[in-house]
């Protein structure tokens, strides 16, 4: 008895049972969720229709987030599922799949944003050391200066070394685990959610 994504089966809108006319065909297939957890990367490749493919990431530790307000995009690791709009019991387990809200290292983009910017995020540390920069770079630095402005919920997370983001890409069918950092009204109404849940 495979699984099936046809609606035959179901009973009509008055609750009458349908007559069975066929039986289940290929088209009508259904498969196992993937049921992507955190660990070291392992995909599977599904052969799918028209004989195109399918990416089943079985696990996945990292992905591609964006910032999306300073238009910057890095690579980085997935520490943990923190939230989950559909079913708890994917947060305790750490599952991963698309509007999982999860924590990412906030490493690559410190060091980005110290770079551009030539300011640090999170927790000033007192005793920086001063890099010589030449005069160039200087005023390079402080034209970009009046843009560097971070909200400041962003800006304590960079304190802690994590940020959360949000998944957007679906790993059990494209193999990948993409997302964007939450920022604004969106990362507000997460944490509201999160410390309701408690």
């Amino acid at each position: 008895m495979g699984i099936s994504r046809d609606s035959r089966h179901k009973r009509a809108a008055t609750g009458a049972k349908r007559a069975q006319f066929r039986k289940k065909r290929k088209f009508e297939l259904g498969r196992q969720a993937s049921s992507t957890r955190l660990g070291p990367k392992r995909i599977h490749s599904v052969r799918t229709r028209g004989g195109n493919q399918k990416f089943r990431a079985i696990r996945i530790e990292g992905g591609n987030f964006s910032w999306a307000s300073e238009g910057v995009s890095r690579k980085t690791r997935i520490a943990r599922v923190v939230y989950h709009p559909s079913n708890n019991e994917l947060v305790r387990t750490n599952t991963l799949t698309k509007a999982a809200i999860v924590q990412v290292d906030a490493t690559p983009f410190r060091q980005w944003y110290e770079n551009h910017y030539g300011q640090t995020l999170g927790k000033k540390s007192k005793d920086e050391e001063k890099v010589s920069k030449s005069r160039k770079v200087e005023r390079k630095l402080a034209s970009r200066a009046s843009s560097a402005n971070v909200e400041t919920g962003v800006d304590s997370q960079f304190g802690s070394g994590r940020l959360l983001a949000a998944i957007s890409s679906r790993p059990g069918q494209s193999g990948r685990c993409d997302g964007y950092i939450l920022e604004g009204e969106e990362l507000a109404f997460y944490q509201r959610r999160m410390t309701a849940k408690k």
